[in-house]
């Protein structure tokens, strides 16, 4: 303390020195010191200095306060020192104290950026202090927070890519929301406020280091929208995470999050106590709403977001803030502009908004209320803005809304006791008020965007001008109003209404044009040479006089096509005529209305262009322009064309339909090809068994015509040897069987037969008995009928030669059966084979005919296969084409799961480091604990770093 006394400022009479050589002795003290307390000392009087003499400090002292982090890390006061000084050099809100004479004056700015250039030029600096960040010294873990935040602050993106490569670094950050201590959690929060900004893989990094999870509980724990600054930050922080971060977006969603969201706006009724925290929190939490469900984000993760902000319920809950009472304006505005994007494009949830009742007495539908303000002058600009975007988003894309808010305007559905939307958006149409005229125009031309049903609808409507005068239609009225030379901004939005109304309604066209005055109008007021405000309604006019002859039906003689090009090249010319057309997408209001649906305008004066507008008139600039430069010639030669287009599309379809066609045959004949082949094969296997029984029957009529033939020794050899290998045809036993079969039938009707003769000899024996006792009315019937003994004798004598053929038949199978059954023991008597002979080969003849008629029925089959074979052939010739175009996209698929292979690799080696580096980190510390260094655990907090400052003072007083 001595020489700090003599070195700035003693009561020795010689000259003070200056602030460099001060800085300078203690950076030598720093340097070359061995004990610890003398170089905490030093340190201390430079963080001292460091705000008074920041440039001297920075410049000599910034390698000496590295090297004090470097190689004093077991002393957690002197590197809390350290990160102090560091700190007030690079900060932008240190409060510097009055500079003197002596201190050189430099920009502030320009010496933070200097000295975190400084700081990060070696990578080793930030890895050194995001390893601080693993103490639990509150001198070292919050010194470095804060030290961390002012270099990201100044030099984001570079120190950015310094963390993305650093082992471990943002969980390091993110272990900062767990710390009990309010200050650094806190701190923390700022830290990755800053870390986060406009990068996407830091922000999926922080996302699925479970940060949705932490923040979603501190907002909870801090009161969700009643809370402090706290809640503030989480939500800026959310914002960083999931703005134009489609990914992080979709893991917010799939993780159930939404839901939570729903308890954010639980809003008391007729609550008073807004205060300017609580305002803030909720206009952030409703921002946090249409970053989720924003037009500008991918259709399919809008739609999923949009479908469960209806199912957790808290769609519902925004429209009862929309609809309470007491809620301040800015947050109306933004619950208005939230609830619109909710709904835009979603069927389920325009349906429910369209069912919102406001709590009024009698109760109106919420559209109705929010139109009555849009039309109301002195409701504040934004929230009339607001109000329209919320009925864009309605109708967009909502025929069912569209054809429910122009039903509101026909005659058959006009309730005259109470209020509806058509009838709001015609009083703005033809209020005084230009900003309502406009506002109404551009919410009619939503309500017929894309719908010729509803532009069709709105020719019906009539309109009562004044009393005694005839009702004029809404289409007439608008264009009175044009000729009446209104206001511009009112002029324009009836344009883009008119625009939008008649383009591809060619029946709009058509009594637009019935209208004499109309036509005249629009070229007078093209030709004209007006100022640049006017340049615009020019543009317009121009816009819907191409519109008139794009969509026109040549149903009026006066005004055709060809009728209206000949006039604007004569009244107008068609170079000027595109010329003016071409104002429209050159004005400088244009651009900015089409970068979002949402329109955003500091003043009324500049609302003139509707996103939507913007894409027709893309649309429309060029098919006019054609259109105009057109000849007859070339619109003849066009109509040509597209007529043998139309042909060839007809020729197209036709094809189509016969290769559909040609296709159903061909599933067809595939499946009479497989049936014919089952079919054949199931011959063939038919054939070939038929074909081993008549070679059976041939050697059985071989073998019979051996035993018709005198015995010879020979036969008798053969016979002896057939005898004794025990051979006997497996035909003849089966014709053994059948014959033992057919005898027991024959058996069966003989005695049936039997029966019936001992009957009928029964009632011969009476006929005989009564013939000779018969009375005179017997003998005459009998000679009327003839003798009834005769006919039985007849009857009779049937029956027994019946029987006795049975009989016959009967002995000659018994003695064929005897035959058979003899052949295999004795080869003797040859005369008996001869009928056995004689009916083998009657049944051989047959076989040879029915296997004849086969193969003729074989042959034919053989044909249709083969024609299916040749439809097969071409058939396997366009499968080998598909499978070459197949085997090439394996190819490729082959080399992509290579690439996948070898990048699964690398992050495998990537993980490998990792691990060695922890391992590397572990050893390390251990050998410090070996060495006897100490490690402290403990969080206790030293009171007495508060009184550091006035201590140094005192040191160098």
């Amino acid at each position: 303390m001595n020489f700090l006394r003599g070195v700035m400022g003693g009561q020795s009479a010689g000259p003070q020195p200056s602030g460099a050589d001060t800085v300078q002795k203690l950076c030598d003290r720093v340097a070359s010191s061995t004990l610890l307390e003398d170089r905490r000392d030093a340190v201390r009087a430079l963080k001292s200095l460091s705000k008074k003499y920041r440039l001297e400090v920075g410049s000599q002292a910034m390698e000496h306060l590295i090297n004090v982090l470097q190689m004093d890390r077991s002393d957690s006061e002197i590197i809390g020192y350290a990160l102090d000084t560091l700190y007030n050099l690079i900060s932008n809100d240190a409060e510097e104290e009055e500079p003197e004479e002596n201190v050189q004056k430099s920009s502030s700015d320009d010496l933070e950026m200097q000295f975190t250039e400084i700081f990060i030029k070696h990578q080793e600096n930030l890895t050194l202090l995001l390893s601080l960040l693993e103490g639990f010294e509150f001198h070292v873990r919050w010194p470095a927070v804060k030290l961390l935040t002012a270099l990201l602050k100044n030099l984001g993106p570079q120190v950015q890519q310094i963390i993305l490569v650093c082992p471990l670094a943002v969980s390091r950050m993110m272990d900062l929301l767990a710390d009990s201590r309010e200050v650094i959690r806190n701190d923390g929060l700022l830290l990755l406020q800053q870390l986060t900004k406009g990068n996407a893989a830091i922000q999926k990094i922080v996302a699925f280091e479970n940060a949705f999870e932490r923040l979603l509980d501190i907002i909870t724990e801090e009161g969700m929208s009643d809370g402090g600054i706290v809640v503030e930050d989480c939500l800026l922080l959310l914002l960083n995470l999931m703005k134009n971060n489609s990914s992080n977006q979709n893991f917010f969603k799939e993780g159930s999050y939404i839901q939570r969201m729903k308890p954010w706006f639980e809003v008391a009724e007729g609550n008073s106590s807004w205060s300017a925290q609580k305002v803030t929190n909720l206009h952030l939490m409703l921002q946090l709403v249409r970053v989720l469900v924003s037009p500008v984000n991918p259709p399919g993760a809008t739609s999923s977001c949009q479908k469960s902000a209806f199912q957790c319920g808290l769609l519902q809950q925004l429209c009862t803030i929309l609809m309470a009472t007491g809620v301040p304006a800015d947050i109306l505005t933004e619950t208005i502009n939230t609830v619109s994007e909710v709904i835009r494009g979603s069927q389920v949830n325009q349906d429910y908004f369209a069912s919102v009742n406001a709590p009024s007495n009698p109760p109106r539908p919420a559209i109705v209320v929010l139109l009555m303000s849009m039309v109301n002058e002195r409701q504040p600009f934004v929230l009339r803005c607001a109000v329209l975007y919320c009925f864009q988003c309605f109708l967009y894309k909502n025929q069912k809304g569209q054809a429910e808010i122009v039903a509101t305007l026909l005659p058959a559905t006009i309730d005259a006791n109470s209020i509806s939307a058509g009838q709001l958006l015609c009083g703005g149409l033809f209020s005084p008020d230009s900003l309502s005229n406009w506002c109404a125009a551009v919410a009619l031309a939503h309500a017929l965007q894309d719908n010729s049903i509803q532009k069709e609808q709105l020719l019906r409507v009539q309109l009562a001008t004044s009393l005694g005068n005839p009702p004029v239609s809404l289409l007439q009225q608008c264009t009175n109003i044009l000729s009446q030379g209104s206001k511009v901004q009112t002029r324009v939005g009836l344009l883009m209404l008119l625009s939008t109304w008649m383009t591809n309604c060619p029946i709009a066209v058509t009594h637009f044009l019935h209208n004499q005055t109309n036509v005249p109008f629009l070229t007078a007021q093209i030709s004209e040479n007006l100022g640049e405000e006017e340049q615009l309604v020019q543009g317009l006019c121009a816009l819907l006089l191409g519109i008139c002859i794009y969509y026109n039906d040549n149903s009026l003689e006066n005004y055709t096509k060809e009728k209206l090009k000949q006039l604007i090249e004569k009244r107008i010319g068609k170079e000027i005529f595109i010329e003016k057309l071409a104002y429209i997408s050159k004005h400088e209001l244009y651009s900015r209305a089409g970068q979002k649906p949402q329109p955003s305008y500091s003043t009324p004066e500049q609302m003139l262009f509707d996103h939507e507008f913007t894409k027709l008139v893309k649309e429309l600039e060029v098919l006019i322009t054609k259109a105009v430069q057109k000849s007859s010639e070339d619109e003849k030669k066009e109509e040509e064309v597209k007529k043998s287009l139309e042909q060839h599309d007809s020729i197209v379809s036709q094809y189509k339909e016969l290769i559909r066609e040609q296709d159903t045959q061909l599933n067809e004949l595939k499946k009479q090809v497989t049936a014919l082949t089952n079919q054949n094969e199931q011959s063939q296997t038919t054939i070939t068994q038929q074909a081993s029984q008549i070679q059976q029957l041939k050697d059985q009529y071989n073998l019979l015509k051996i035993q018709g033939k005198p015995l010879d020794s020979h036969h008798h050899i053969h016979n002896e040897a057939a005898q004794i290998n025990g051979i006997q045809p497996k035909a003849d036993v089966e014709e053994i069987g059948r014959l033992q079969e057919e005898l027991e039938e024959l058996k069966k009707q003989h005695a049936i037969l039997e029966g019936q003769l001992t009957e009928k000899e029964s009632i011969i024996e009476k006929l005989r008995t009564n013939q000779t006792t018969g009375s005179k009315d017997t003998e005459v019937c009998m000679d009327n009928t003839g003798d009834p003994t005769t006919e039985r004798h007849k009857e009779l004598e049937t029956l027994r030669t019946l029987v006795q053929t049975q009989a016959a038949e009967i002995s000659q199978l018994q003695s064929k059966k005897q035959e058979l059954e003899n052949q295999p023991a004795t080869m003797t008597g040859a005369g008996s084979g001869d009928v056995d002979n004689a009916s083998a080969l009657t049944r051989i003849t047959q076989l040879e005919n029915r296997l004849s008629a086969l193969d003729d029925e074989n042959q034919k089959l053989k044909g249709q296969v083969k024609g299916l074979t040749e439809e097969k052939n071409s058939l396997d010739q366009q499968l080998t084409s598909v499978n070459s175009t197949v085997v090439i996209l394996q190819t490729d698929k082959s080399k992509l799961q290579q690439e996948l292979m070898e990048s699964k690799k690398e992050q495998d080696d990537l993980l490998v480091l990792l691990a060695d580096q922890d391992q590397k980190i572990f050893t390390l510390r251990n050998k410090l604990k070996e060495l006897g260094e100490p490690v402290e655990d403990e969080d206790d907090m030293e009171s007495g770093d508060q009184d550091d400052d006035d201590d140094d003072e005192d040191d160098l007083n």
